[in-house]
């Protein structure tokens, strides 16, 4: 069934939409999307409980048309036909919605446009999407609870409004973005954010890399990480499997005191900082033991530590403080996003000589890369002048 309601709108006539929650309602939408050259969209969805996102509503506008599909009513895997067609998607922070439409869909679409990245490249920072209605078009979006159930059927009309805002000048905001990304020669910038957006989406975090991410892995010996990365990796996998955070299976706390203390009993498994006899006694019990035993048999060991602290980088500590002031002063003024033109992290990769250093490659080799290589190699000086920081020919000449 696909129910037609209007948005409410300053900007005109109101715009309908449909609330889509059948399969011949679905197959009425991709038919016609098939041929679209663009799409604005958006995901409501919830995660809090759970270990993959959630879908709750997925809004869709196009010329002439706007929908709201509802995931809990019916199948949306047919929406994969529609990324799959070669149209643009239009999102805004479209990072969490590609990992909601790869887990109800089974794929993102191939080609994508990111409001919020692009505004990035036009001086804008990175704004909310109400922020950028506002500024760009003088449109306020209807007000919603941010932390409202999107779960709960019925929704209520104004959350369907609220979820119509999203999408409902989006393709306007591209129309604007778009043309002035190509008038001042960032559009090739801007693609290559948007292919590495989809690129991240397309590889998943693994299960047996889950012991990186431990909040506290840094403490730990190396002699212990072999079952630290054992154990978070059941827990990874347990948690995919139940649907459940990681968290609520074992706590970060927990993995990494397993791990230093490597328990062989249950008893000494309840002994453990944050495991406790209910879990040592319970049904995880026994399967977190095996993973330790399977961590102290393993023949892993881990990578050898990238040069974080290399001789280049540690001689310089000292001035990538500077350094990184200098590329913050230059994002002003070229007007970009600093984190999108360069962050510490990877000024520090660039003097360590990473083969996939940031710096190293296309228009930020050009823009910082190859000046602070020169920097690097005594070839040029940082200087004040007239309160800004200038990088400049090195004279050769101490002051002291």
């Amino acid at each position: 069934m696909a129910r037609r309601r209007n948005a409410r709108t300053n900007r005109g006539p109101q715009t309908p939409y449909r609330y889509v929650d059948s399969s011949a309602g679905l197959r009425e939408v991709v038919g016609a999307l098939v041929s679209e050259p663009r799409y604005a969209l958006d995901t409501e969805f919830h995660r809090e409980r759970t270990y993959r996102p959630q879908a709750a509503l997925i809004q869709i506008a196009w010329p002439g048309d706007l929908v709201l599909i509802d995931p809990l009513a019916v199948d949306v895997k047919p929406l994969a036909g529609v990324f799959g067609a070669g149209g643009l998607m239009v999102a805004h922070a479209a990072g969490q919605d590609l990992e909601v439409l790869d887990d109800c869909c089974e794929t993102v679409p191939e080609r994508i446009f990111d409001t919020q990245i692009a505004a990035g490249f036009l001086g804008l920072g990175i704004p909310a999407l109400a922020t950028l209605y506002e500024s760009e078009i003088g449109w306020k979006p209807p007000k919603g609870d941010r932390l409202t159930d999107w779960l709960v059927r019925p929704l209520k009309a104004s959350q369907l409004d609220y979820a119509a805002g999203d999408v409902i000048h989006l393709l306007e905001i591209h129309d604007r973005l778009a043309s002035r990304l190509e008038q001042q020669g960032r559009r090739a910038w801007a693609e290559a954010e948007f292919d590495l957006l989809l690129e991240r989406n397309r590889h998943q975090l693994r299960p047996e890399d889950a012991w990186s991410r431990l909040k506290e892995a840094r403490h730990l010996r190396r002699r212990d990480l072999p079952v630290a990365r054992s154990v978070a990796m059941w827990r990874e996998l347990r948690a995919a499997r139940v649907n459940q955070p990681v968290r609520h299976v074992l706590s970060d706390v927990a993995v990494v005191s397993i791990a230093q203390a490597v328990p062989r009993t249950t008893e000494e498994l309840a002994a453990v900082r944050g495991v406790g006899e209910g879990v040592a006694r319970g049904r995880l019990g026994p399967a977190i033991l095996k993973a330790v035993a399977e961590g102290l048999a393993s023949d892993w060991r881990p990578p050898p530590k990238r040069a974080a602290r290399s001789d280049a980088v540690d001689r310089l500590r000292p001035a990538v403080g500077l350094v990184t002031s200098w590329v913050s002063q230059l994002a002003r003024n070229r007007r970009i996003e600093p984190s999108l033109l360069a962050t510490r992290a990877d000024i520090e990769a660039l003097i360590r000589g990473d083969a996939d250093a940031r710096l190293a490659r296309g228009w930020r080799s050009e823009m910082v890369g190859e000046p602070l290589r020169r920097l690097v190699a005594g070839e040029a000086a940082l200087a004040f002048d007239n309160g800004q920081l200038v990088l400049e020919e090195r004279s050769r000449r101490p002051v002291a």
